[in-house]
């Protein structure tokens, strides 16, 4: 990843972070689109709804926030303390908010494909976060940074659902917001992974290649 590409990476992750704040904690959740939508098709929501909201939104904001740092090399090198105890507050994050984002998506807009589409995404969200802490565990360096990798661009379902969400208003309108959520429900974060595990195997191959004898280093 290049120096433009890790930057507007970074600014719309923590630009997210932000607006998530500030949306939800600072303006008032029921001024947020997606409670609004809520209560247009239910009289009213439970507390605990509401509770697993925040707990996710808080959770899914730290997760965000400070993946970039976890997987930056350069901070990882020179800050290897502090690596660690970020990367125990990300793992933290991941577990709240994949917990409550599991039982948010039994609500989620969209009809069943919607639920299952933000269902599969805490599943995975929890597994991989699983996967990345037993390879760090096991001292498999290598393999942990791969399963953060996969990781964190679930975390980044966050940014691309809201770059999906203005998109299809424009292409479908307000009144097929159901259809368009139950699509985004899936396209916030399937491509996501699927562009990661396209870097990890391009990470690989120049792995291989550099690793050939009488073969130059080849440097990303």
């Amino acid at each position: 990843m290049n120096k433009i590409s890790g930057f507007i990476f970074i600014f719309l992750a923590i630009g997210v972070a932000g607006y998530a704040i500030v949306q939800y904690f600072i303006i008032g959740v029921d001024h947020a689109g997606l409670v609004q939508m809520k209560l247009m098709s239910l009289s009213k929501l439970s507390t605990f709804w509401y509770v697993m909201l925040f707990t996710h939104i808080a959770a899914s904001v730290v997760a965000l926030a400070i993946g970039p740092f976890t997987l930056s090399a350069k901070f990882r090198e020179k800050n290897i303390i502090r690596h660690k105890r970020l990367g125990k507050l990300y793992m933290l994050g991941i577990l709240f908010g994949g917990v409550s984002g599991l039982y948010l998506a039994f609500y989620a807009t969209g009809g069943l494909a919607g639920k299952l589409g933000f269902g599969s995404l805490s599943v995975f969200w929890l597994v991989s976060a699983y996967q990345a802490l037993s390879k760090v565990k096991a001292n498999r360096v290598n393999d942990h940074q791969q399963w953060m990798i996969r990781n964190y661009s679930l975390t980044f379902a966050a940014v691309t659902l809201r770059i999906w969400l203005p998109l299809f208003m424009l292409l479908l309108g307000l009144e097929r917001f159901e259809l368009s959520y139950a699509i985004i429900a899936w396209l916030s974060w399937v491509p996501n992974i699927v562009i990661a595990e396209l870097y990890i195997q391009r990470k690989l191959i120049k792995k291989r290649v550099s690793n050939l004898p009488n073969h130059p280093t080849v440097v990303e």
